[in-house]
């Protein structure tokens, strides 16, 4: 869907003012395009997902300082590099171990299906079929979803339990939800 400069500078206001739907609308819509762009430099989609999440957290953290003479998605994508270029520099300096994506996609395999107490209360109260659809979400999009909507813990809280900024909460849970309609949707 392309939108017009318009619609566009319209929700970039409203963030600046705080408003939900805007930058929900904001992360949708440029969700592709970074997630894209981080794919392509370092061909791991879990390292591409991270980034995008960090860029999309630290723009709207810092959406006010956003000028309208440039372009969102430059904006996005220069957040996106510069993000991505610090990460390596981190790396160099520690030990970093790399998985392939075939020992990834083994680590999926190890998944346990046994239902936890949760499961069973769920089941009891004829949710089993929204929790076999979190579980198709990755693990950190199930951590983030358990922990806000089963345990009902703050924003704040969860951001201490992952031990990662508030921003980046909120991005991750924006992404849950927005996957967990879609496989809702589909099935």
């Amino acid at each position: 869907m392309e939108i017009t400069k318009e619609i566009l500078g319209n929700h970039i206001q409203k963030a600046k003012q705080g408003d939900q739907s805007s930058f929900n609308f904001l992360l949708h819509h440029f969700w592709s395009d970074i997630y894209n762009y981080q794919l392509k430099r370092n061909q791991n989609e879990n390292d591409a997902e991270d980034i995008t999440i960090q860029t999309f957290s630290k723009a709207f953290d810092k959406i006010n300082s956003f000028d309208k003479k440039y372009q969102f998605k430059t904006w996005l994508t220069t957040i996106s590099k510069n993000i991505h270029i610090d990460l390596i520099r981190r790396n160099k300096k520690s030990i970093n171990t790399t998985t392939s994506e075939d020992q990834e996609a083994e680590a999926y395999k190890i998944v346990d299906n046994n239902p936890t107490p949760e499961d069973n209360l769920i089941t009891e109260q004829n949710l089993a079929k929204l929790l076999e659809d979190i579980k198709q979400l990755k693990p950190k999009y199930q951590e983030v979803i358990h922990l806000r909507f089963f345990k009902e813990l703050s924003y704040k809280e969860i951001a201490e339990h992952l031990n990662e900024p508030m921003s980046n909460v909120k991005v991750k849970l924006l992404r849950a939800k927005k996957i967990l309609a879609e496989i809702i949707n589909k099935s």
